[in-house]
């Protein structure tokens, strides 16, 4: 059926999610051992809409207590990775053991590295352009498995890759079920390090070579602060005369780090460190990460010294063009909670507000933003400290809206008072806020590349869809079918109505239950409660729904009008989370059902021509009207209706022929 096209992985999600919970081993690992089959025949395409829902459920899998079934799941795992690379894969290895991690990064090494045992050795993924050692060549290629990307091994050079690769019998070995598709191997790059490793000063010296002048060095660390100053403005000068930067860039760095050091008191010398640092990071093609690691701590002190805080705020704000400013606040965060001095979080985080001015927050991992600024900032007892995060939250409301007070509410009064003001001053402008500064092209590799007006965290709320809950929604009595649909709407409410789809296919089926419910007003709280779902979910919902749209327009049925009016407003949500393209076929399929109604064809008509005017396109609205156009000939031609209904459907033809 998979390679007959009936069914995608897209299709499946909550089918396997159910099977590899199943009490028989067999099911579990021969259903892991079947959507290994469907990934490897599968295009990229699909793999890269489908791993976020796949790979959590594979890494479930490996704390199975069935062998076979972990195997199957490193297998599942190993053909993600030969199909999308590493990335989707690199949060989720940070949870693993070692053994495990050793266990995976072999499975991928023979999934992305060869096909079976029988057949020649895989082609291995090319990286070009990027130096693996500061004694690399500048325009070196290297060759790089997925295993290499676990281990963290250098890369070893190999041969051209070949063009097709062997087909693995199903069956034969777990490593591959099912055959296996020629690709392209494309470009991907390992995960960066960013943690720096110990460097003496003497080994430091000793790989500086001839790229700074010996007097030069020991100028830095004499005790004479001119002789320092002299030091640096030659050091200085000797960087800016470099012809290649790249391959020099750390071992400065780390010279600049030693010294003159973060504990050097002249300010004159401080304020030059920091503009050599700065002109590095600048000129530098790709500036590591690791350097951003090794003078973050150092730089955050000198933020918070008057006299060097304009020097050290250019510092980094240019290692946020250079690496995105996602990295530099998660790494801000611990320093600017545990320092002593106060002014490090209160000018570190007014340093942050200028940074979501020039860069908005499309690089930033918002939730991290919010819980630091409600457990670290708001809670400081220096008022400074306070006020530079009222004011952080509030950039941040210029490019999110409103939804962020949601995350806020159990803030004190005062706070709060302080912050709705704060919003007032920077209101939402949505697309139309666009940023000052951009990120150089290695941001494209970071950690931290989500983003956007819907960056929000969203909620997992499948741990409290109980089937308690699920069967109260079933109850023969109507009070504990109604207390549950409560329930439904306090989940979502803690959530701040921002939820994952995860693990709501049941919760779906149950309320499909509840739109056929004999009491009245039991239907109309399960069409409230499934608009604030709508809302909540967001774009998911359609995927996630499991087709009960068709039920809610099928509430237009109802002959009494309070029931339409609550089934167009769930309409309503529901369009402003998907497409209005997506919702057309179920609107069909009810717009031909006879049992609809007359009252209820010609408010579903009466809808449909408002989202259509609200249409900026016609192509667009002329598309969506096509396949709409069939039932509505069928109605206006052999549905005995009142002309209202009729005027209504001959609307929606020419509302954007007007």
């Amino acid at each position: 059926m998979h390679k007959a096209g009936c069914l995608t992985l897209v299709d499946i999600v909550e089918d396997v999610r159910t099977a590899v919970k199943n009490k028989v081993p067999l099911v579990r690992s021969l259903t892991l051992n079947w959507v290994t089959f469907c990934i490897e025949t599968s295009n990229k395409a699909v793999i890269l809409k489908v791993h976020k829902d796949y790979v959590p459920v594979c890494m479930e899998c490996l704390n199975d207590g069935t062998p076979e079934v972990r195997d199957s799941a490193f297998s599942a795992l190993a053909a993600i990775s030969k199909m999308v690379g590493m990335r989707p894969l690199e949060r989720s290895l940070e949870k693993l053991d070692d053994v495990r991690r050793k266990k995976l990064s072999e499975m991928i090494a023979g999934s992305g590295g060869g096909v079976s045992a029988s057949t020649s050795s895989a082609t291995i993924q090319t990286v070009g352009g990027r130096n693996s050692s500061l004694e690399a060549s500048e325009g070196s290629f290297v060759r790089k498995s997925a295993a290499s990307m676990l281990t963290g091994k250098k890369p070893v050079p190999a041969a051209p890759a070949n063009k097709k690769v062997g087909t693995a019998k199903a069956g034969a070995n777990r490593k591959g079920v099912g055959a296996v598709r020629a690709e392209k191997s494309k470009s991907i790059e390992p995960p960066e390090d960013v943690e720096p490793s110990e460097m003496s000063l003497e080994e430091i010296e000793s790989r500086l070579g001839s790229l700074v002048q010996e007097d030069t060095v020991t100028q830095l660390k004499s005790t004479v602060w001119k002789e320092r100053l002299e030091a640096i403005s030659s050091l200085k000068t000797q960087v800016q005369n470099l012809q290649v930067l790249d391959q020099s860039v750390e071992i400065l760095v780390r010279l600049l780090c030693a010294i003159p050091g973060w504990t050097e008191k002249n300010v004159q010398v401080q304020q030059q460190v920091l503009e050599v640092i700065t002109y590095i990071a600048s000129t530098t093609s790709k500036f590591p990460k690791k350097c951003v690691v090794l003078c973050l701590l150092g730089i955050s002190e000198r933020v918070a010294d008057i006299k060097t805080r304009a020097h050290a705020t250019k510092c980094l704000t240019t290692f946020s063009e250079a690496v995105g400013p996602g990295f530099i606040f998660e790494r801000l965060y611990k320093i600017m909670k545990e320092h002593k001095n106060p002014k490090v979080l209160s000018e570190g985080v007014l340093w942050m507000v200028s940074a979501v001015e020039d860069f908005g927050i499309s690089h930033l991992n918002l939730k991290g933003l919010i819980d630091f600024c409600k457990d670290v900032g708001l809670q400081s007892s220096v008022a400074a400290s306070r006020n530079a995060t009222i004011k952080l939250l509030g950039a941040s409301h210029k490019f999110v809206g409103p939804d962020i007070k949601g995350f806020l509410v159990d803030v004190k009064p005062a706070l709060l008072s302080a912050l709705d003001a704060e919003f007032e001053k920077n209101p939402f402008e949505g697309a139309s806020a666009v940023p000052k500064k951009t990120v150089r092209v290695s941001e494209s590799v970071a950690s931290f590349s989500t983003g956007g007006l819907d960056c929000l965290p969203r909620e997992d709320i499948s741990g409290k869809i109980t089937p308690v809950l699920l069967k109260g929604l079933e109850s023969i009595d109507w009070k504990v079918r109604l207390e549950s649909i409560e329930t439904v709407n306090s989940i979502l409410e803690e959530a701040n109505k921002r939820i994952q789809p995860t693990g709501t296919g049941e919760l779906f089926g149950a309320l499909r239950g509840r739109l056929y419910d004999s009491n009245k007003n039991l239907v109309i709280a399960t069409l409230t409660t499934i608009g604030v779902i709508a809302t909540a979910m967001g774009p998911a919902i359609e995927k996630s729904s499991k087709g009960i749209l068709f039920d809610i327009v099928k509430c237009l049925g109802d002959n009494k009008k309070q029931m339409r009016e609550c089934a167009l407003a769930t309409l309503d949500s529901w369009v402003a989370a998907v497409h209005l393209d997506k919702m057309i076929p179920y609107i069909i399929a009810a717009l031909l059902d006879a049992k609809l109604g007359v009252e209820g064809r010609k408010d579903l008509f009466d809808w449909l021509s408002r989202q259509l005017s609200g249409l900026s396109d016609f192509s667009e609205a002329a598309n969506l009207l096509k396949p709409a156009s069939f039932a509505m000939m069928v109605i206006f031609f052999f549905f005995e209706i009142a002309s209202g209904s009729k005027q209504a459907s001959v609307l929606t033809f020419n509302v954007r022929l007007l």
